[in-house]
């Protein structure tokens, strides 16, 4: 049976909702959960049926969000940094925590090791589309200031993530810049695309507008750009709902339209959800870590641990390591 360690403490709402969303992921799959943090606390809300399928441990400090992330390393009694050694351990298959991002990051990194060959791992998520449902953006923050090399191995994870865990046979790569040409984007960009080329599945160069139109199944990027691009497609997410509500409330046609168009649009919520998705993996690390929201419902979780499971029980590990041995020459 999977076991996977969540950082019960390190979401934004304390360890309620966490806890539910890994009781609702009980109740539809099987495996194991370690959750860390303050017993105390978090034993009142495990109802006693889940008992057996649920192992508390002690941690008596929370890491804030306030705080710097390399700190979290001195930091040995948080929930996150004993949630992460249950994996470096061997004792857990994967994590998954809403605490510090910048904290789960560092100590997935130093503590549970990079893959061989990885330079730098990197945040992935997905991101709707309107044709396939959904497109890999990666990196989406964890390394701010790239070289060509590391956008080539984004290439490599990413392609990796979408055969293992997306079952797409060969996904579309392509590589965010201000325009389609060849010759547009900055130099490492430019740098990145010709080492990129190796790859028999990139197709060049793709605009923001193509990670929703279903043009890449892929899209690379610096975690400078991918964040901004992350934030800014939430925020847009967020206005056109509240836009819709607004209208509705305007007219009474509208109202009529939108029951009639009720089942459309819970689709079109479910696509555009970030619950649906849960997290997002940290390619390139030896174990499966999750990222997810500091503001997580349960639903989010329990999605979250479903991505762990999916992610546990793959070869994507093995797929990034041989392909990056490929191209070992290439990377500098």
């Amino acid at each position: 049976m999977t076991k996977i360690a969540i950082d019960a403490m390190g979401g934004d709402f304390g360890c309620e909702p966490i806890i539910q969303g890994v009781i609702q992921a009980l109740k539809e799959c099987e495996f194991h959960a370690y959750l860390v943090g303050d017993e105390k606390i978090m034993g009142p809300f495990i109802p006693t049926e889940f008992k057996e399928k649920i192992t508390l441990i002690q941690a008596d400090e929370i890491f804030e969000m306030k705080e710097g992330a390399t700190d979290v390393l001195k930091k040995k009694d948080t929930s996150i940094f004993k949630a992460i050694d249950l994996v470096r351990d061997g004792i857990c298959e994967a994590i998954v925590s809403a605490g510090h991002s910048g904290a789960t990051m560092s100590l997935a990194t130093l503590r549970i090791g990079r893959l061989k060959n990885v330079l730098r791992p990197a945040i992935a998520t997905l991101m709707p589309n309107s044709k396939s449902g959904r497109t890999l953006v990666l990196d989406v923050g964890a390394n701010v200031d790239c070289k060509s090399e590391h956008l080539f191995q984004f290439g490599v994870m990413g392609e990796a993530y979408a055969k293992s865990i997306m079952s797409i046979k060969s996904p579309r790569i392509g590589i965010l810049s201000n325009g389609e040409e060849d010759s547009k984007g900055d130099e490492i960009t430019k740098s990145a695309h010709k080492l990129l080329k190796n790859l028999p599945t990139f197709i060049g160069n793709c605009e923001g507008s193509e990670i929703f139109d279903g043009s890449v199944d892929v899209a690379i990027c610096d975690g400078f750009v991918g964040n901004i691009v992350l934030k800014a497609s939430e925020g847009v997410a967020s206005a056109v709902t509240n836009l819709i509500k607004k209208e509705v409330k305007k007219s009474i046609v509208a109202i009529l339209g939108v029951t009639l168009m009720k089942s459309v649009f819970k689709k079109v919520k479910k696509n555009i959800d970030y619950d649906e998705y849960g997290g997002a993996p940290l390619l390139g690390v030896k174990k499966c870590t999750i990222i997810s929201h500091g503001k997580s419902s349960p639903k989010a979780i329990k999605n979250a641990i479903f991505q762990a499971l999916k992610f546990s029980n793959s070869n994507i590990y093995e797929n990034i390591e041989n392909e990056l041995g490929k191209f070992k020459n290439l990377q500098g």
